[in-house]
């Protein structure tokens, strides 16, 4: 264990977060950079006069469930993570669970485009999307948090999916593969685990697929939409991945001068009310 490089990069995580950063109000007479050591010790779920020991190097060897609530409260990356464990003399392990939280520059981007997009996890819950996407896709703000995931609504609720059969056939064999390559890297996610139990009790189809054993991350794809109020809209989904927060951001795009991309534009327009 390096006592040493231990406290200083606590201390410089530390005083690189924001109280904005981690969901806490700013207050007043804020005299230090950063949170203070009492609030990463509550993010954390652990003693003020611990952490302020373990920033002071004073303190003895954090355990993993410390470390792991460290790696929390700091908002760390996985190689950050990673390091923070290695320095406290511990082997990392695999990451908790896919992040859910979105950057602020992958919002803003989001919320200044003219198409369509989404922000997934590693396991497809949508964690963000524009006004565009919930025309084209439906309003995911009206489902609860558990049922926005894409294959909870291809493989349960497949009469609300708005794709073409041909579409949805691809995209549930390659999501499938990218689920388990997802399965691999975060062995012990509850989240994880518990959607693919509910997949294979409620999915004959994604049980024969998850059978096959197939691994590989989805890349791009093409799909038709079958939109209620405006028909066929062929869109080719290009996906930006982020590499610190394994998310990817979908962006649906169609050929410029088509019947689709005017399609989209109308959406664009009439968002999600009904031309009915």
């Amino acid at each position: 264990m390096d006592r040493a490089q231990l406290a200083e990069f606590l201390r410089v995580r530390r005083e690189r977060l924001t109280p904005a950063d981690v969901g806490l109000p700013a207050g007043l007479r804020r005299r230090t950079p950063g949170l203070r050591r009492e609030e990463v010790a509550a993010l954390a779920t652990m003693s003020t006069d611990y952490y302020t020991r373990l920033e002071q190097a004073r303190a003895p060897r954090p355990s993993r469930p410390v470390l792991t609530g460290l790696a929390r409260a700091l908002r760390l990356t996985d190689d950050e993570r990673a390091h923070l464990f290695r320095l406290a003399g511990e082997q990392p392990g695999p990451p908790p669970g896919p992040p859910t939280d979105v950057r602020d520059g992958v919002l803003r981007m989001l919320g200044r485009l003219d198409i369509p997009g989404i922000v997934l996890d590693a396991k497809y819950d949508v964690l963000a999307w524009n006004r565009q996407a919930a025309a084209l896709l439906g309003d995911f703000s009206a489902l609860v948090p558990r049922d926005r995931n894409l294959l909870r609504q291809r493989f349960l609720h497949s009469g609300e999916v708005r794709f073409s059969p041909e579409a949805t056939l691809e995209f549930a064999r390659e999501a499938a593969a990218d689920l388990r390559a997802a399965s691999a890297t975060y062995p012990d996610d509850p989240g994880l685990a518990r959607l693919i139990a509910d997949l294979l009790a409620g999915s004959p189809e994604f049980a024969d697929l998850w059978s096959q054993h197939e691994v590989a991350r989805q890349q791009t794809l093409c799909q038709t939409v079958l939109h209620p109020e405006v028909g066929r809209i062929d869109v080719v989904c290009e996906i930006l991945v982020v590499p610190d927060r394994d998310q990817r951001v979908v962006l649906y795009t169609a050929e410029p001068g088509s019947p689709s991309e005017q399609a989209l534009r109308l959406l664009d327009v009439i968002g999600t009310q009904s031309l009915a």
